[in-house]
Formats: structure tokens, sequence, C-alpha cells
């Protein structure tokens, strides 16, 4: 039976380049993919356009392409990702010129666009769709819309596939779906179709298990994590897919880590809201009858995925200007640490209330007691040796945001005692995230594939 074998390069924007190498040096592998985007990489990538127009894909992209380039030119490797960002025809060039100054010639580089639906808004708002938030039902107004920084939808796989059928090496997008950088090589090696549903909710699941780096193979495992060896050197996944949708996950055995059902599972579950209906634009995926099964030490056979009918709609994220962070972090030192740092949140709200200073938003954490469970967080019996107070307000502009870190060096002779001042943290601008629904024909009717040869760029004056 044919088979495809993927390996996970990066799982978010930043992320280590060493998983990825040792895919492509051990993991004997055709396709490597990359997941660069969050939300919250949006809207960083906006804020660098922002400053320069040249800029808006993630900026790690070159260092790794300078690195791997030479490595897949000669094993044959193809990658895919979707680190354009908002600005995939820059991330283009880049590549390109990268691969020009390595002398890698013949190599196609692929760019997919149409998923920035920003210059579009006005007339589909005109055609009578409302744009309402997915998580409140608030109204899209214009207000919203003037402070728009960016607007993607979420698009799937097959302009991806288009690319390798044109002949890309390496194909970039901007806001796909994180799984659609792993199925659409499957799509186009096994040529699967739209009729085969269980197999394109297989290939799905596996991007999903792939698209978080190690997250399948021991990182950020909340099982046994003291036992996994090799922290220093985490192996990636690497996916072996057969054509009727199953697959076996492991990793190179020259790294480290852990495969099992276990950590799978974690995977498995992370960010999926109801396992029955997983939605993607390709496929809707149904998780309720996965089997895993351990065929020997660091790899899991993945079984049982069902899928259903694709959405009619197709999801869109928007960040929009929402006023500016001010924050300040002060710490306190047994005995009474905690004490000590709820008494400086109460005096620093009362200096506020005798100005008449008010804030959008001001927000108080303890960090070492409730920063991360907040309202779950039960008191220690212990004395705390240490607590730091975060103290953020969400003003409307910057200069207010700025002000607020004013009130607190006064608190080293005049607050509770011990106080240690960590600084000055700068301001900065606050994005709003708005997500909603939007028909699938609009995006799709715009999406383009672009393919360039390095060569064509040797031989003229670009």
């Amino acid at each position: 039976m044919k088979k495809v074998r993927i390996g996970a390069a990066q799982g978010f924007y930043g992320d280590s380049l060493d998983g990825a190498i040792a895919n492509v040096k051990y993991g004997d592998i055709q396709y490597l993919s990359f997941d660069c985007l969050a939300e919250l990489t949006m809207a960083i990538l906006a804020k660098d356009r922002q400053k320069d127009s040249e800029l808006g894909f993630t900026r790690d992209l070159g260092p790794a392409m300078k690195v791997l380039l030479p490595m897949v030119k000669e094993k044959g490797i193809k990658i895919m990702t979707n680190a354009g960002g908002i600005n995939p025809e820059a991330a283009q060039k880049v590549v390109l010129e990268l691969a020009t100054s390595l002398g890698l010639h013949d190599l196609k580089v692929a760019v997919i666009t149409g998923d920035n639906i920003l210059p579009n808004l006005d007339e589909w708002r005109d055609l009578g769709t409302n744009l309402e938030d997915l998580e409140t039902g608030e109204a899209f107004t214009k207000e919203i819309q003037d402070k728009l920084l960016f607007a993607n939808a979420y698009i799937g796989s097959q302009p991806l596939v288009d690319a390798l059928k044109q002949g890309a090496d390496i194909v970039i997008s901007g806001r796909t779906t994180d799984t659609a950088q792993f199925l659409a090589p499957l799509i186009y090696e096994f040529g699967w179709n739209e009729e085969q549903l269980d197999q394109l909710a297989s290939g799905i699941f596996m991007g999903h298990l792939l698209e978080c780096s190690a997250q399948s193979t021991g990182g950020n495992f909340s099982g046994e994590w003291d036992q996994i060896i090799g922290f220093e050197q985490m192996g990636y996944p690497i996916a072996e897919v057969y054509e009727n949708g199953e697959f076996v996950v492991s990793k190179a055995e020259e790294c480290g880590g852990l495969v099992t059902p276990a950590t799978i599972k974690e995977q498995m579950l992370y960010e999926i809201h109801d396992p029955s209906a997983y939605i993607t634009p390709d496929v809707t995926v149904d998780l309720t009858k996965v089997q895993l099964t351990q065929l020997g030490p660091n790899e899991v056979k993945v079984t049982g995925v069902k899928g259903k009918e694709r959405p009619e709609k197709l999801k869109v994220v928007m960040g929009y200007e929402n006023g500016y962070l001010g924050q300040v972090l002060v710490g306190y030192s047994w005995p009474d640490a905690l004490k000590k740092a709820r008494a400086a949140d109460s005096i620093i709200r009362k200096i506020m209330a005798n100005k008449g200073i008010q804030y959008e938003e001001v927000r108080t954490d303890y960090v070492g007691y409730n920063s991360l469970h907040g309202p779950l967080s039960e008191l220690p019996e212990e004395h705390i040796n240490e607590i730091y107070l975060r103290m953020s307000v969400r003003a409307k502009d910057k200069r207010g945001a700025e002000a607020f870190r004013r009130f607190f060096p006064p608190l080293a002779l005049n607050g509770p005692p011990s106080m240690a001042y960590i600084g000055n943290i700068p301001s900065r601008q606050l994005l709003g995230m708005w997500s909603t629904l939007i028909n699938r024909e609009w995006v799709e009717s715009q999406i383009q594939v672009s393919v360039k040869e390095v060569h064509s760029l040797v031989n003229s004056d670009a």
C-alpha cells in the first residue's frame, strides 16, 4: 500500500528549528510541514506591517529556510508553511532571494493569497452578511471596522494541493487552518476526493497531532514527564500515512521524547471543543471512535477516524485597535508576602479613586499564588517565600497607559515593607479579536496560486 511520510517542523512563530532539521536528516520524510500561526501571531504580524509594509510574515522564515533549503533540495523534500501570515507575497520573495543566493536553481516557490478579506468587507456587508461575533453575538459595527488592522479567513488545503500540482517545492500560505499544511500532501499524493470523508478526516487528525511540534512526542506532557529522556533535543512527530487514511506517529530515533497513546491523547484533545464535530474547511472530523495502538517503542498507530460534510461557511478572524496596555510588576518577600501584595493593590486602587483616574479595565494577579489558576487557587497552608504583584490596565491611549506606572515607585518607602520594583515595562497597543463566519464561495472565489521558479530570477534583472 502506498504511503507518505510527513514530518512536523514548527508549532509556533519562534519555535526551535532543531526538530525540523532532525526530521529532514533522519526522518526519511517526503514533506516537512510548518504551522506558524496563531490568532496572537496574526496580531504580532499586523503590528510589524504597521511599521514596515514589507513585513507581515514570520521573520524566522528566512533563517529557517537558509538552513533547510540546501538539505531539502538534496533530499527532494517539499516544504509546506503558513509563515506568510498577512503578507505571503513578501515571504515568497524572501525565499526566492535566499534560494538564489544559495545557488539553488530549479526550485519552485508557490504563494497562496486570497485569505485577506479586509478589502471585501463593505461589499459583503452590502450583500447582507452581518459578521456578528461568534463568541458574544455582538453586532459588527462601523466603529469596529474602522479600527481593523487585519481580517483573514481560515482557508483549507485545496489551494495548497493546486500549488503542488503545479510542481511547487515550497508552498507558502497565509491564514490557512493549522492542519492544511499536513492534509494537502495526502490529497495530492493519494488523489483523495471530496467524497472520501473518512480519509480526509484522518488526514486532518494527523495534522492536528503534528501541528504543535513536540506536544505529541512528550513535550508539555502532564503524565510522567520526569521520566522522559532528551528534553534538550526533542524529536518532532513524524506520520507515516497510508492510502486508506490510517497512520503511524513516531519520531526520529536520534532525538529525545516519547510517543505513546498517552502523549497522543493529550494532543488529541488539545483545542477540540467537540470531539464528535471538529470543524475545518476541508471536513468535519469525528474522533469518538479513534483507536490508538502501541506498535513498538515510540510508534503509535491511529485508526477509526470518521468524517462528515464540510461546513458551508468559513471562519474569519479579525483584529482591531483596542487601547493600550500598561502594567507593573513588584515583589514582596516573607513574612506576609501575599498580605503585603494585597495591601499594595488596595493602595493603588484607592490612589486612582482619590485622583479620579479611571481605566477601561484594571486587572490584578499575584504571581506565585493565583496568576495561573485564578479563582481556583487555594490559599497555601504555609507562608509563601515571595509574591509578585502584577497590576495591569487597559487605557484608551498610550499616554494613559504609561501614566499608570508612576503610582508605584513611591510605595517603596510609603507602602508595605520589602517591596522590590521590577522596573518600567513598556506600554503597548492592544488588539481586540473578532471572529465571525463568511460564505465560503466568496472567499474561495478570490484565492490565487502563484508559482515562481528560482532560475527565472537568476536569469532576469529581478
